[in-house]
């Protein structure tokens, strides 16, 4: 895997993690999402800014929360991700037999 795509995969990772901890303690801080994830503030704050342009979750002076669709939200993501790791399947299947 190359490195960029490596450091994507990263993101996605830590931005699943802070939305996780969102969901399950929201209304949360910067500071508490750092301390209970081991992310640092600075790519928290970044991962919280990501999440709410993608309205999984919205601000509120307590902290951040998950948005009121959330559910609705993560199952339009799961299935999304099915459908990647399905064509990356396929793209992997279409390699070993061009070989």
């Amino acid at each position: 895997m190359d490195e960029r795509l490596r450091n994507q995969v990263e993101k996605e990772r830590r931005d699943l993690e802070i939305l996780r901890a969102v969901v399950a303690d929201g209304p949360i801080g910067i500071v508490k999402l750092a301390d209970r994830t081991d992310v640092p503030e600075h790519k928290v704050r970044y991962s919280l800014r990501m999440l709410e342009n993608d309205g999984f979750i919205e601000p509120t002076p307590e902290g951040a929360v998950p948005a009121d669709d959330i559910d609705e939200r993560l199952q339009r993501v799961n299935e999304g991700l099915d459908e990647l790791i399905a064509r990356l399947e396929r793209v992997r299947d279409d390699e070993v037999e061009g070989t």
